[in-house]
């Protein structure tokens, strides 16, 4: 009998397969793994995902290929700076892992605190094409889009040139950015900014994650991230902003 996604994720992490243990990944603003190699292995262990990661792969190659006219036809969805930092986020409402159906996504409030914290100027990363609200569902896209090298479209823009700090927010989905985060990374010049990353999690930590901004953003430099479950910024606000503040230091 093969067990779901679901029933996966809500094990401890790993399973052992003979005396092999395997780390287990995930997605949304969940469970990741970390370890890129471990996307596959679930995928081929979870025969009932095939049709909709397959459906999933149709879906984001069509995006992908309208990604770079998407985004440099967008307008600026933000007045002028009010401040010489911005905070940039994506995060995902619905059904998130560890927290059930929720209406603002985990990064999204870790964002906010952040922006009340510095007074940066907001923006967010929104997709082109929603994801599903379904967790597992999602799953299966951000899984098709990663294996695709895919680049999704994303709405508006904003003009990054003044800002000099840049905190930028993402989810941890199967151990990586999520592939629309690195749509907007590619679409902008990032010489001489100040990034400091910040993801939500339900287990995976921030992961290699950095190490994928800085080798992306060319001439940018990226600072020590902040890595904060979901469930903590979903349900222990006090613990959440605690954190936020000693990580701005």
């Amino acid at each position: 009998m093969l067990l779901s996604r679901r029933s996966f994720l809500s094990m401890a992490g790993a399973v052992a397969f003979g005396a092999a243990a395997v780390a287990l990944p995930g997605c949304g603003e969940g469970r990741g793994s970390g370890v890129a190699s471990a996307a596959s292995a679930a995928s081929s262990a979870s025969a009932t995902a095939d049709a909709a990661a397959s459906s999933a792969s149709a879906a984001a190659a069509s995006t992908s290929a309208s990604a770079a006219a998407a985004s440099s036809s967008a307008s600026a969805s933000l007045a002028s700076p009010k401040s010489d930092a911005l905070v940039i986020y994506f995060s995902r409402a619905g059904e998130n892992y560890g927290v059930g159906v929720v209406e603002e996504g985990n990064t999204s409030v870790v964002a906010h605190m952040i922006a009340e914290k510095t007074g940066a100027d907001l923006f967010e990363i929104v997709p082109a094409q929603a994801y599903p609200e379904g967790y597992d569902e999602c799953c299966d896209v951000a899984l098709a889009e990663q294996n695709e090298g895919a680049r999704p479209a994303f709405q508006g823009d904003v003009d990054i040139a003044s800002y000099k700090t840049v905190y930028l927010g993402y989810p941890i989905w199967w151990g990586d950015l999520p592939m629309c985060v690195y749509t907007f990374l590619e679409a902008h010049d990032w010489s001489g900014k100040d990034i400091r990353p910040f993801c939500t999690h339900e287990g995976s930590g921030i992961g290699s994650t950095p190490a994928s901004i800085e080798s992306t953003c060319a001439a940018a430099t990226v600072g020590q991230g902040l890595s904060m479950t979901g469930s903590t910024a979903q349900n222990s606000r006090d613990r959440a902003r605690a954190s936020v503040e000693a990580w701005l230091g």
